[in-house]
């Protein structure tokens, strides 16, 4: 028998009257189970749901990051719901197994260990091929660490990016970090206690000492922490407390200004055409340039032209 959550998820779609066009679609999903994608605690495990507690006592299974992990919760909060591994390392077959009991009319939670499942966590492959099948997948939303560092950081939340963890080795995440240094949006990343200081150091080189961001360690957790202020202060808070660099951080950077921004890719582009000038004539220079950078063509013109006459 379908779950009470699934019967009515079955409801509403009948009661939203569904067009001739997606009528093969509701007939699939009325008799396919439901996989939810569940939020889960970041750290403090106050912070569940009452729809994530309904959710994980009803369905018929969950699909958990680690099964360790999340025993210690469900056994917090009651929860006997069989479970079973799915993470990024997953088999092909061990997918196919969890979509299998979903068009057999069985219903799914999927979570992470921690926060929101698919953000920088497993999940993707598997909520990309239940809607390649038609079944149903509904978020059941809450803690999530990007949202919770965002709401205190005090910096510009109307446009950010989310980054994720940058790569470990320093070449590769100077460069990752040289194609932001001009990003306007409030940049987020992910990392861990053993290249925090490294990372942040890296950062004071391609977005200077002065740049502004927000640093959010164990969020929600009993020894939780928060540094407001410029790269280069980070560096000196880091470094004069240890204990400040053990656990999990969440690091949002202060977008570029906009008329440095602008400045730089006017810079770039002009550079450009000027190795393009090598070998051909300015306004096919001009073009590639502008096409290539983003620069406006009729203004990156006129300053190749300037620049040609000094």
């Amino acid at each position: 028998m379908a779950c009470k959550i699934c019967q009515q998820f079955v409801l509403t779609v009948y009661l939203c009257k569904p067009s001739k066009g997606s009528q093969e679609a509701f007939a699939i999903m009325s008799h396919s189970g439901t996989l939810y994608v569940v939020a889960t605690p970041i750290g403090n495990l106050d912070d569940i749901t009452l729809r994530a507690i309904e959710t994980l006592q009803q369905v018929d299974l969950i699909a958990a990051e680690d099964t360790r992990h999340s025993k210690v919760l469900l056994q917090r909060l009651q929860i006997n719901t069989p479970m079973v591994s799915h993470h990024d390392f997953s088999s092909e077959q061990a997918i196919k197994q969890i979509i299998d009991e979903l068009q057999q009319g069985k219903s799914i939670a999927l979570i992470s260990d921690a926060g929101t499942p698919l953000i920088s966590d497993p999940g993707y492959r598997l909520v990309s091929l239940a809607r390649e099948q038609t079944i149903a997948v509904i978020p059941i939303p809450g803690p999530s660490a990007i949202t919770a560092a965002l709401s205190v950081a005090g910096l510009p939340t109307d446009r950010f990016a989310f980054e994720g963890f940058l790569p470990s080795k320093s070449a590769a995440r100077l460069a990752r970090l040289h194609e932001l240094r001009f990003d306007t949006r409030s940049l987020i990343f992910y990392e861990s206690t053993h290249r925090i200081v490294s990372s942040i150091d890296d950062m004071q080189t391609e977005f200077g000492p002065q740049r502004l961001l927000f640093v959010g360690r164990e969020l929600t957790k009993k020894f939780e922490t928060h540094f407001n202020g410029t790269v280069s202060d980070c560096l000196v808070w880091l470094q004069s407390d240890g204990n400040q660099q053990k656990g999990e951080f969440v690091i949002i950077v202060a977008g570029s200004e906009v008329a440095s921004a602008q400045q730089q890719l006017q810079q770039d582009a002009l550079h450009l055409v000027a190795r393009l000038r090598e070998h051909l004539p300015m306004k096919t220079a001009v073009a590639l340039a502008s096409e290539l950078t983003g620069a406006k063509k009729n203004a990156l013109y006129q300053l190749a032209l300037d620049q040609e006459r000094k």
